[in-house]
């Protein structure tokens, strides 16, 4: 699965009606609505905004309405646009001015998915892997400091927090994949004498 760090849109007009096709990064279902009620402030003049979103480090939770279009024309079409490009934790939204001809609910679901297409093709194209991250704490002594904070990059780990006091109490993040050969790191540099403890727990690059 991949994430996005910004927003990205894509307008298309068919017959009249203006589709402004949104995706937004989320970190949750929770984001989700909230955020969807801004776009609804936001437009407020629109005649509808349809949304589908998808959430979890698998895709797993995901939702989507057709906001008063015809049940099944734009929600559900724009929902199976984000599965199939890969994305998670995101929202797309498509918001719709009338333009006075009526599409039909074939042209509905043609229009919105094309919109949800254009937008998700912006998205993917500055896409990232979404990486598991592995919370992690370690006091070490200050002799050993310097040559660990040295070598985080190339666990690709880094700091959030650091006490200095007889000794340096840190924590941090580092890809779950490499968690383990972290912890052994330190170990080894500092001859037994610090361990790094590792939360039972992994989140993803977007939620930390």
């Amino acid at each position: 699965m991949k994430v996005v760090q910004q927003n990205c849109e894509a307008e298309i007009e068919v017959r009249g009606s203006r589709f402004l096709a949104q995706i937004i990064p989320i970190k949750g279902q929770e984001e989700a609505r909230a955020t969807l009620r801004v776009q609804k402030e936001r437009y407020a003049d629109a005649t509808h905004v349809v949304h589908a979103f998808i959430s979890g480090n698998s895709g797993e939770v995901h939702g989507c309405s057709d906001d008063g279009e015809p049940s099944g024309t734009a929600g559900r079409p724009v929902l199976e646009v984000l599965k199939g490009s890969g994305l998670t934790n995101v929202l797309c939204t498509v918001t719709r001015w009338f333009g006075g001809t009526l599409l039909g609910t074939g042209g509905l679901v043609k229009a919105y998915t094309e919109a949800a297409k254009a937008v998700s093709q912006l998205a993917i194209s500055e896409a990232e892997e979404l990486v598991e991250l592995q919370k992690f704490s370690v006091i070490l002594p200050y002799d050993v400091y310097e040559r660990f904070t040295r070598e985080l990059d190339e666990y690709g780990a880094r700091i959030t927090a650091s006490e200095f006091t007889e000794a340096v109490s840190l924590n941090g993040m580092v890809p779950a994949i490499r968690a383990k050969a972290l912890s052994d790191r330190v170990v080894d540099i500092s001859s037994g004498r610090a361990q790094c403890r590792l939360s039972g727990d992994a989140r993803s690059a977007i939620d930390s």
